[in-house]
């Protein structure tokens, strides 16, 4: 594909496979809140992050890259409180905000999140497996032509980046499980997302009332 229609369909796409190398962060996340609900401002988080190696990684390299990330997500929350609820509640409730700042940063996991398991908890169907993966990209492609243009490995690794949340916020066992748990959404989590007129994210909590 010519290098600038590409770049015109990835502008005019609301979707990124940045999700790819920003995974789910939840220590990442955790970590920036507390700095961000101190006080510091972002240049001071980013420089404390690396120069006091916070993430605990082996090399700086990728380093700035994540904090980043992690503030765009908490950005993206809109909600001090949220931010200070991922830095000081048990860490089931921070992964969930966390899920939803996810949510809100990336319109692949919002999309995913409502409109596959949310309906799939909308529905009484608490079956999952790897067609429901497929079936969700391939609808994707069929209606944006930028996800359309992205890499068989692309797609690939975004399948295990999205198999690997659900496992980490426990709404699968594991990888090979192939049936959703129960989920409750945290009281503070669901106020906020009702506040904030976001209610049809909701679903993806499996929360209906």
């Amino acid at each position: 594909m010519p290098q600038t229609a590409n770049r015109q369909l990835k502008k005019s796409s609301p979707y990124t496979a940045v999700m790819t190398r920003e995974q789910f962060l939840f220590y990442e996340t955790r970590t920036t809140a507390k700095l961000m609900d101190s006080g510091l401002e972002r240049e001071e988080i980013v420089n404390k992050i690396i120069s006091e190696n916070l993430f605990q990684y082996p090399t700086e390299k990728s380093v700035k890259q994540m904090s980043l990330a992690c503030m765009r997500r908490l950005d993206a929350l809109k909600d001090k409180h949220l931010i200070t609820a991922i830095a000081e509640e048990p860490s089931n409730v921070a992964k969930q905000i966390c899920l939803y700042a996810m949510m809100r940063e990336y319109r692949l996991l919002w999309d995913f999140m409502i409109t596959v398991i949310g309906e799939k908890y909308r529905t009484l169907d608490r079956t999952f497996s790897k067609s429901d993966l497929n079936v969700f990209f391939l609808r994707l492609q069929e209606q944006d032509d930028w996800v359309a243009s992205w890499s068989e490995n692309t797609i690939v690794k975004l399948k295990q980046v999205l198999m690997k949340t659900l496992v980490e916020n426990e709404y699968l066992d594991n990888i090979k499980a192939e049936r959703l748990n129960p989920v409750l959404i945290s009281p503070i989590l669901e106020d906020a997302i009702r506040s904030a007129g976001q209610e049809i994210a909701l679903s993806a909590f499996n929360c209906f009332v």
